[in-house]
């Protein structure tokens, strides 16, 4: 009997926030590891956490829209020529998380945790561009934050997640 062994996932964080009350790196690792839970492939990635200058910025440049966001998903894919484990960047704004939480009336820790769930699925492929994309990813949500003890991020603000 073989037992299949998982790669860690190669998280690389990084603060560029003065904000406070920040989830741990373990905590980072824990969420990540909880979306990457069944998918193969790369299990490299990077999580930066910024203000809303740089949400902004990014925003706008990526997405059109002249506003600071949750979270934003840079999927990644190596040249053919180049082997790379990295799956990926997620910008999370600390300022929008916790007023998001706030407003829905969430523990910031678990609005943290959904953020990360939420990006880690974009970067596996996933989508909200539709009815039937959005509900398959709203269940995959459901699911991994089940596994980890976080309620349906859905049922108080019933809303999609804005980005």
């Amino acid at each position: 009997m073989t037992t299949e062994v998982r790669n860690p996932i190669e998280l690389d964080l990084q603060i560029v926030t003065d904000a406070q009350a920040l989830p741990s790196r373990q905590d980072f690792l824990r969420w990540s590891e909880a979306a990457l839970a069944d998918a193969k492939g790369p299990r490299g990635l990077v999580v930066r956490v910024v203000d809303e200058r740089e949400s902004r910025e990014l925003n706008q440049c990526y997405r059109g829209r002249n506003q600071p966001t949750n979270v934003l998903s840079f999927p990644f894919e190596a040249p053919a020529v180049a082997a790379s484990n990295h799956l990926g960047d997620l910008v999370i704004c600390a300022p929008v998380v916790a007023h998001e939480a706030q407003e829905q009336h969430k523990p910031v820790a678990h609005h943290w945790a959904h953020m990360v769930v939420h990006g880690v699925l974009h970067l596996l492929g996933y989508d909200h561009e539709d009815e039937s994309s959005a509900t398959e990813m709203e269940s995959l949500e459901k699911q991994i934050l089940e596994q980890l003890g976080i309620d349906d991020p859905y049922v108080e603000s019933n809303m999609m997640v804005q980005e």
